[in-house]
């Protein structure tokens, strides 16, 4: 059995991971950011699930909840970072702190868990580290410029640590969901009051078609947290895995998009080396 340290359990893919964990018998660590709701998810499974408090923002804190939560539960063989949240608003609508805290928890906050979390994972020569980044980190939609800076700062975390992990038996993935029925679009999306009326024409209609999606979406969480469950004990895991039809449709797209101009401009591209001289 496999000791989890989930960050941000207290619903969405954070839970629905946890408790697909719990019903296999691996032991799971949560962390939550009240007393009351680290009680509640200790009481899932007395043996097995454990509510730690911890903001992962509260940088200076994580380093000893994870030596505590290891001294009290053993070793963290898979870490899930899913902690994290949507800002929804135009780049010029939105101010520097609302970056900051977009980064603070999305960014940083899964740096500093997986920081943490790795020496031991290093030196036991086994891990598993999963970030949970989104579709949003390899493509992009008007309105979620904020997040999706986030999203694709995860990603080149994640494929980077990945490779420096590797030859220590530790991996590292980055899951990249769709769109999902948890609370992401809802009551856990902070947005933006509008202000720039030249945006209009371009975003109301979004931001309105996305609130009427919440509650809607196409991807299931109880599914998804198995095919991660399912991930933790596969031979060779991927680097990325995306989760949702929608998820493979839009970044296909991407890439579809991407290949045709970086093939339109390679004859610029090249130009730009030295040239090297016939002997």
């Amino acid at each position: 059995m496999k000791t989890w340290f989930i960050t941000g359990v207290s619903s969405g893919f954070g839970r629905a991971i946890a408790e697909a964990a719990l019903a296999i018998g691996d032991t799971v660590i949560g962390t939550l950011r009240s007393e009351g709701e680290c009680a509640e998810f200790s009481l899932i499974s007395p043996t097995k699930s454990h509510g730690v408090l911890l903001d992962v923002t509260d940088f200076a804190s994580v380093v000893p909840v994870v030596a505590d939560a290891e001294l009290r539960f053993g070793p963290i063989d898979i870490l899930v970072n899913n902690a994290g949240y949507g800002h929804e608003g135009l780049i010029e609508e939105s101010s520097l702190e609302d970056v900051r805290r977009q980064f603070d928890v999305n960014v940083f906050g899964a740096i500093a868990v997986a920081k943490a979390i790795l020496p031991g994972m290093r030196q036991r020569r086994s891990g598993h580290i999963i970030n949970m980044t989104s579709m949003g980190g390899l493509t992009t939609f008007p309105g979620l410029g904020y997040y999706h800076a986030s999203k694709f700062a995860l990603e080149g975390f994640s494929e980077t640590l990945g490779k420096e992990v590797k030859d220590f038996g530790v991996f590292v993935t980055a899951v990249e969901p769709g769109a999902f029925r948890t609370d992401w679009a809802g009551r856990s999306m902070v947005r933006v009051e509008r202000s720039i009326t030249d945006y209009d024409a371009l975003i109301n209609p979004v931001i309105e078609r996305r609130k009427a999606y919440s509650g809607h979406q196409p991807g299931n969480p109880d599914k998804a947290a198995q095919v991660i469950v399912d991930l933790t004990r596969a031979q060779d895991p991927p680097a990325h895995l995306l989760l949702g039809k929608d998820a493979w449709k839009f970044v296909h797209e991407k890439l579809d998009t991407l290949h045709a101009e970086l093939e339109t401009w390679r004859a610029v591209t090249e130009s730009t080396d030295f040239e090297v001289e016939a002997a």
